[in-house]
């Protein structure tokens, strides 16, 4: 899930951890796979692979776990998983990108289409809102690996093109490039910062949208419907919701 809210806390308050760290783990598996089968089953030849290896890392997936992904790539008996995207708008007219990996086409375009209707949304077409958005790098790293100063000045010594840090406890240094320059860019920082907590490619909306306490609590309904889907892999957003809201939320 991507946009700017509370969101997080919320999650770690409603429990269900281990349901959802099994999940979590199963789309991070999915990713590794496909991403072995796509290239080199070698994290340092192939950048996605060494890429998901890293996300699946950060969030304490067994070594065992990860290097069993990446095995049912090589020995060829994995599923042949294809990349969706599904576009769409939530309540209050949020543009909202949902990325799929999947192998029953059918099946995802039905769980996504149904979790927008149930919940004060509508599917869009192919293209409907991506040209709000700009596909970019995204390189994230904990809010403990230094003060904005220090990332700010890695960051451009490592020829990224923006800077968006959060220094609260759970906050996270988002470190912007372009596509092309995503996994070199995450090379120079590793040099500096350590290995990220993600190297991504993503959405970045060009305009956010301010959602208000009637749409807040749907909106994030819908989200949480949608992240809890197995094919899901990520949802962006172009929403921002205060902290005021989501205390009211809360």
């Amino acid at each position: 899930m991507a946009g700017h809210s509370k969101f997080k806390n919320i999650m770690h308050r409603k429990g269900a951890q281990d349901k959802k760290r099994s999940a979590q783990f199963s789309k991070l598996s999915r990713e590794i796979t496909v991403a072995a089968k796509m290239g080199m089953p070698d994290p340092d030849m192939n950048p996605r692979l060494r890429a998901a290896v890293n996300a699946a890392k950060a969030q304490s997936m067994p070594k065992d776990n990860i290097q069993r992904a990446i095995d049912k790539a090589s020995k060829g008996d994995a599923e042949n998983y294809e990349e969706v995207r599904y576009e769409g708008y939530g309540p209050g007219g949020v543009a909202i990108i949902v990325e799929a990996l999947t192998d029953n086409r059918n099946r995802t375009a039905t769980n996504v289409r149904t979790a927008f209707a149930k919940n004060g949304g509508n599917l869009g077409a192919s293209g409907a809102v991506s040209h709000g958005f700009e596909r970019l790098g995204l390189i994230e790293y904990p809010a403990k690996v230094g003060d904005e100063e220090k990332v700010l000045e890695a960051a451009i010594e490592a020829g990224a093109d923006d800077v968006e840090s959060d220094t609260s406890e759970d906050g996270l240094h988002s470190i912007w490039t372009s596509v092309e320059n995503l996994h070199p860019v995450s090379r120079e920082l590793e040099k500096v910062l350590g290995e990220a907590e993600a190297v991504k490619l993503a959405w970045r909306p060009s305009l956010k949208a301010e959602v208000g306490e009637s749409d807040a609590a749907t909106l994030l309904k819908l989200i949480d419907v949608l992240d809890d889907d197995d094919d899901v892999q990520t949802v962006w957003g172009n929403y921002e919701i205060s902290d005021e809201v989501m205390e009211k939320l809360g």
